[in-house]
């Protein structure tokens, strides 16, 4: 599930801007009556951090271009903190993801940033950790080789 619609802004290694409209078109909308509360409107925090996320991958993406996953690395999410939710993402509303690379280690990037709307920040993240990891670390095949030699 893909929760960004579009790239603005990309500075490879530095900062990554995208946006994500939200629409009643999405799944978490379809069960919605028409008695749903207000609240019920409210775009799902998890979703807002997803997508977050995502548009940090993408800049991993940007500064290490990996065309085959199945040979190349493979994007892991290591850990979060400090989220805040200060405002309501709604039906209608196009969300600007702003994400800074904070800092890097060998194979490992940690991000900040925030989500606004018209201008207003809606979510903030302090730090989140991704993990690019060989794909041949991930799969069978690697424990299976390390059986028949001995580890």
């Amino acid at each position: 599930m893909l929760l960004v619609d579009r790239v603005v802004d990309l500075v490879p290694g530095e900062r990554l801007t995208a946006l994500k409209a939200v629409t009643c078109n999405e799944p978490w909308y379809r069960e919605l009556g028409d008695d749903a509360d207000d609240e019920d409107y409210d775009y799902p925090g998890v979703l807002l951090l997803e997508s977050w996320c995502q548009a940090a991958g993408l800049l991993i993406a940007g500064a290490k271009p990996n065309p085959d996953v199945r040979t190349g690395a493979v994007m892991l999410f290591g850990g979060i903190a400090g989220v805040r939710r200060t405002g309501r993402v709604r039906p209608g509303d196009v969300v600007e993801h702003r994400v800074r690379l904070a800092r890097t280690f060998t194979d490992t990037a940690i991000f900040e940033g925030e989500s606004a709307v018209g201008g207003e920040v809606v979510m903030e993240i302090d730090q989140v950790v991704m993990a690019l990891r060989p794909a041949s670390e991930l799969t069978g095949a690697a424990a299976a080789g390390a059986e028949g030699t001995g580890g």
